[in-house]
């Protein structure tokens, strides 16, 4: 397998599954500031031009964070990652996509990208405030879905890599403070080797 990634970008929760399952795949830098993912070297393996992507075995793409998370879990079910019961792998669906769906491309997209939310630059900062809101939300409905619980759907699942993901960047990146249950959550993916191993090779450590 080939995994394409930024560092710290929303690939890193998908660089942490693969390091959990153990089976070898390589890593693959896309320079994101320098435009790499618009390149005809990258857009020739994923025309939507973005991480995480990943190149399987047989050589097919899979594109997108739900999906290649799901598919990870799935395929390797020694790793432990897909919960047990329809209903549980439903909710690990449901908070993976809440992650990146609402509070990673509605919330944290307008704090760091408001150009793409609004042409005018007066309504730049009003546009960011709202991403913080939206993201901020997030976290509550997160910190609540954890009540009682060390992992999202009650055992460790690709689901708790997205809610990594988007705890790195609140917290790491932005230096700001998580909610209780958040915050629990947060430190125990950060005692876990697979994420150690992750973080260091992806140079934020």
């Amino acid at each position: 397998m080939k995994l394409y990634y930024a560092p710290g970008a929303c690939s890193v929760g998908i660089h942490v599954l693969l390091e959990e399952i153990g089976a070898p795949y390589e890593a693959v830098l896309v320079n994101l500031r320098e435009g790499a993912q618009f390149k005809p070297e990258f857009t020739g393996v994923n025309p939507k031009s973005k991480v995480p992507t990943l190149e399987r075995d047989d050589g097919s793409v899979l594109t997108e964070y739900p999906a290649i998370a799901y598919w990870l879990a799935a395929r390797f079910p020694t790793a432990r990652l897909m919960p047990s019961g329809m209903d549980a792998q439903a909710r690990a669906l449901e908070c993976t996509d809440y992650c990146v769906a609402t509070m990673h491309m509605q919330g944290f997209s307008r704090m760091f990208r408001p150009a793409n939310f609004a042409p005018s630059e007066s309504d730049h900062e009003a546009v960011k405030a709202r991403g913080e809101e939206i993201f901020a939300k997030g976290l509550g409905l997160m910190d609540k879905a954890l009540d009682g619980k060390e992992w999202l759907v009650g055992t460790y699942s690709f689901a708790d890599s997205a809610l990594f993901y988007v705890s790195f960047w609140w917290n790491a990146r932005l230096g700001k403070a998580l909610p209780g249950n958040v915050a629990a959550h947060y430190a125990r993916m950060n005692a876990r080797p697979a994420v150690q191993r992750t973080l260091k090779a992806e140079g934020l450590v």
